[in-house]
């Protein structure tokens, strides 16, 4: 029996030649096929092209496309007929400061950036290499929500996206860069991810859009108006981060993703710094009013004390009385928290105690050490903040720290009263250290209300009541009230000269640097909501 051999099939060189010219010209065509009007429309509105956002995020010549062929396979309402390659988003990685970032686009001059099944595959399949390669993920966000020509299954599409975006979490950074509408559903991909961009002019979000509002409520309100950037700015606190120029965004989120590690496994990327760790911090004598109702702006303090006095604010326009930023100490990239005196002096209120617990949340997830700057007077009072959930707003913040297992370290400028003095990371819920400038006021509530409660009776009493409050006024400070209380009960480890912090955090957080917290043996944790 003579037995069959297989042969390899081959193909004239001239036959693999047409080809590779065939795949050129099909991929040219996925690129550059778009009708320029479409292009035009794009730029007219004050928008760049997909292509041109990527070109911005990217180092040159390093970004590599996947499923770029990809097609819909929808025949309905005259899909059949319409099948453009890519189908309205750009997938695939390249470098940023030359580490690896995955990334997709959409295209709204394809379908205007709508979701079908094809488009979500698209992001699914790139959101799992990302997970996979444990690497950074951005999502440029520019697209008309879910396809109506394709019904349920674009709604699927967007189901599969939020749930690897919650199984991702914690595990890489995922940025969110919105650059045009976001409505409805899609609304809620950002809104999962660490950190969300706008720029002004171009981007919004929202559940239901204006139409919907109006038909509604009877209310008349435009898209910006509605959910632009500097709604969710400075208004509902969505976007951290707000721009101008999708130019000025998009080298911001590289600059973001310099900062951050590529997971949660790695630490983040440490630079060479000329500033000198053991740079004295002589201004800030002369920064910090040593009256501790006089306000003064925290920004300073952190430019005096942080490597060549950079910092990276994460939502500079929202719930101003408490700071949250990226710096670096020694080269080292650090989070700082800290309170904002010259913005409602300082109180934590319920947007604040979000806005740091969230940040706390992040730092503690990619291996941040976390350092945390006390000036504060206590919680908010009034009908106002009760009645909107000031307990469990602010216990947010408390389970935050006390969840974080990074290095902590917490340093008391002024003031810390009352229940604030615990919540922003004192002592007894974990600081791993704790110093203080000798201007600092350690107690439970301030002096005149503390001899107002305890000597009550004795003051309403007393013939000169006024004489008498402000004796007992400084009696209650010169008893529990001096700098050196805390210290002596072990709550404060060491009281600093205040030329000294940077040093000293960089000193602290260096012995901290191979810090090991165990983890109680459960499936999560249930923070409050």
């Amino acid at each position: 029996m003579t037995e069959l051999v297989e042969r390899p099939v081959t193909i004239a060189p001239a036959r693999l030649r047409s080809r590779v010219e065939e795949m050129h010209g099909v991929k040219h065509k996925a690129v550059h096929g778009i009708p320029s009007s479409a292009t035009e429309r794009q730029h007219s509105i004050g928008k760049l092209t997909v292509r041109e956002r990527l070109e911005l995020l990217f180092d040159p010549g390093t970004f590599r496309e996947v499923d770029q062929l990809r097609r819909h396979r929808a025949t309905a309402f005259g899909m059949a007929d319409r099948k453009p390659h890519t189908d309205g988003v750009v997938t695939g990685w390249g470098k940023v400061h030359g580490r690896t970032v995955f990334a997709y686009g959409h295209d709204f001059r394809i379908f205007g950036g709508s979701l079908g099944e094809a488009h979500a595959e698209k992001i699914h399949k790139l959101m799992d290499l990302a997970e996979a390669a444990g690497a950074p993920l951005v999502g440029l966000n520019d697209g008309a929500g879910a396809r109506i020509h394709e019904g349920v299954t674009a709604l699927a599409g967007y189901g599969g996206i939020f749930r690897r975006h919650v199984r991702a979490s914690g595990v890489i950074p995922q940025i969110s860069v919105m650059l045009g509408p976001c409505a409805g559903g899609a609304a809620y991909s950002p809104a999962l991810t660490d950190f969300v961009f706008m720029v002004r002019g171009i981007s919004q979000m929202y559940v239901t859009g204006p139409d919907v509002v109006r038909t509604v409520t009877g209310e008349q309100v435009s898209h910006d108006e509605l959910g632009g950037a500097d709604v969710h700015g400075s208004g509902s606190g969505v976007a951290g981060f707000v721009y101008d120029t999708e130019e000025e965004c998009l080298e911001e989120v590289r600059y973001l993703i310099s900062l951050l590690p590529a997971n949660y496994r790695e630490r983040p990327p440490a630079v060479e710094t000329a500033d000198a760790p053991d740079r004295r911090n002589d201004a800030l004598a002369d920064l910090v009013p040593a009256d501790s109702t006089q306000a003064y702006d925290m920004r300073a303090v952190i430019e005096e004390i942080v490597d060549d006095g950079e910092y990276f604010e994460v939502h500079a326009h929202w719930a101003r009385n408490i700071l949250c930023v990226f710096a670096r100490l020694g080269g080292e990239v650090v989070g700082i928290v800290a309170n904002q005196p010259c913005v409602l002096a300082g109180v934590l209120d319920i947007e604040a105690s979000e806005k740091a617990a969230r940040f706390v949340q992040t730092c503690d997830a990619f291996n941040i050490p976390i350092v945390t700057l006390v000036d504060v007077p206590g919680f908010l009072p009034g009908t106002g903040q009760e009645h909107a959930g000031i307990i469990r707003h602010g216990a947010k913040l408390l389970y935050a720290y006390c969840n974080a297992t990074v290095p902590r370290v917490q340093v008391i400028l002024r003031k810390a009263f009352g229940g604030a003095y615990i919540v922003m990371d004192s002592r007894s819920i974990g600081a791993d250290l704790s110093f203080a400038w000798p201007s600092n006021e350690v107690a439970v509530m301030g002096a005149e209300g503390a001899a107002q409660v305890i000597f009550r009776r004795e003051i309403g009493s007393a013939p000169e009541p006024e004489l008498v409050r402000a004796q007992r006024i400084k009696e209650y400070q010169q008893e529990l009230m001096h700098p050196y209380y805390a210290a002596e009960r072990g709550l404060v480890d060491d009281v600093i000269d205040p030329a000294d912090t940077r040093a000293v955090l960089i000193d602290s957080l260096a012995m901290l640097a191979a810090k090991h917290a165990p983890i109680p043996a459960r499936k999560h944790g249930n923070p409050p909501a």
